[in-house]
């Protein structure tokens, strides 16, 4: 059973546990086991061929989908991940996507096959849109490890940032009270009854208030990139709850 307060970010209307113990908070480090929680990871992973395979066959691989990504050499410069971990990431994209895209049916498969207590539908909506930066349908697998690399290797402002595009649904710069309120909902759909404690209905809209009182510095009904990355870096118990990333990504 997962932990979990439906949130991204956490509940800022909570003390936080570093300040209740007496501890400084320390931006949490990524383990491998921690790797492997992420649900993409291992949908991926499942389906990567056996390591037994010479280094080189990535990069000879590369040219037989439809989509051909860049260089492994390239990727590796662009995220935190290692040769080692791209060619076995890329092994098991191309196994699960031979033309080397990703569709939104794809994501909702793999959410529902992990979150099946729940409805995962809406949240792996959301999900795919915002690793889909041009907004074509369909995730490269440029995309696809950049993204993965930023939520799981990237710095707490990076992941921010992140968060605030999955929030921005329309992506017009801002967050309204009724995104916000969309991706919480899904996923606490997506949770289902599977949190502790148990959530009542109505806690999604609360969580919502209270982020909007303390983001929404002018009171324009709306949080700007600015307003959310200044709140959420003042705030220990969001910056402490960034693992949280770890369980519905």
């Amino acid at each position: 059973m997962k932990v979990s307060d439906g949130s991204l970010l956490g509940d800022p209307g909570r003390t936080p546990l570093s300040k209740k113990e007496g501890v400084k908070w320390q931006r949490p480090r990524l383990t491998r086991q921690a790797l492997m929680r992420c649900c993409l990871v291992k949908w991926i992973l499942s389906s990567a061929a056996p390591q037994g395979s010479d280094s080189s066959d990535s990069e000879l691989e590369l040219s037989t989908v439809r989509h051909q990504p860049e260089g492994l050499d390239q990727l590796q410069a662009q995220t935190k991940f290692t040769k080692k971990e791209l060619q076995s990431l890329y092994r098991g994209f191309k196994n699960e996507c031979p033309t080397g895209l990703v569709d939104e049916d794809t994501f909702k498969l793999i959410y529902s096959q992990f979150f099946p207590q729940g409805d995962a539908t809406t949240y792996a909506h959301f999900l795919f849109n915002a690793f889909d930066a041009d907004g074509n349908g369909a995730i490269r697998f440029e995309d696809f490890v950049v993204g993965l690399s930023i939520l799981l290797r990237g710095t707490v402002h990076e992941k921010l940032k992140w968060a605030f595009n999955l929030y921005d649904i329309n992506k017009d710069g801002y967050i309204t009270k009724e995104e916000m309120l969309a991706i919480m909902k899904s996923i606490y759909d997506m949770m289902g009854r599977h949190t502790y404690p148990v959530l009542r209905e109505d806690a999604p809209l609360e969580h919502v208030e209270r982020f909007f009182q303390k983001m929404d510095r002018n009171q324009d009904g709306v949080v700007t990139i600015d307003e959310f990355l200044e709140t959420c870096q003042k705030d220990e118990n969001i910056m402490s709850s960034m693992q949280l990333f770890e369980n519905v990504i």
